[in-house]
């Protein structure tokens, strides 16, 4: 059985053994988002007038007719509004949530989440140059000024910071 993602629209193939008749909760493996899903059990066919039909109308009054044309017009479309009411809800869902992710601003967790992984980065960036730094210059000669003015200007940064405690 393929079941849609209400949210992200990723299929995804079930084992139809594992839903039972009044459903259960499943979350999807691509957003992570969780519903409750349920067999939908297929909608009656429509009626279709054939010859067979007309000959069973036959015996029945105008009254009679009529009920039983009612009676299957009000089963298609009910069934046509269930299905209609669940696109629907989809379609309000994707509104909403398509919204909420646009209105999203960045606080200042996440700002302090990006220095930390900036100065994180840097400082192993550093530990790899000064550890590399001998096979690194016998390549590049001209590497070798540079290394050189770079770690001078952290040891002096590292004084000033001193100096401001």
């Amino acid at each position: 059985m393929i079941i849609e993602c209400i949210n992200c629209n990723k299929k995804f193939n079930v084992d139809a053994n594992l839903i039972p008749e009044n459903g259960r909760q499943i979350q999807c493996g691509s957003c992570d988002y969780i519903w409750h899903y349920k067999v939908e059990i297929p909608s009656e066919k429509s009626l279709i007038l054939d010859d067979k039909n007309i000959q069973q109308d036959a015996g029945l009054t105008d009254n009679q007719k009529e009920k039983v044309y009612k009676a299957n017009i009000t089963k298609e479309v009910s069934a046509d509004i269930v299905k209609h009411k669940t696109i629907i809800k989809k379609n309000e869902f994707k509104k909403k949530n398509k919204t909420q992710n646009k209105a999203k601003p960045l606080n200042i967790s996440n700002y302090f989440s990006y220095l930390v992984v900036l100065v994180i980065s840097f400082v192993s960036l550093i530990i790899l140059l000064d550890t590399l730094k001998t096979p690194l210059v016998n390549i590049f000669p001209s590497l070798k000024i540079i290394l050189f003015n770079l770690f001078e200007t952290l040891k002096d940064i590292k004084l000033f910071i001193i100096d401001l405690t």
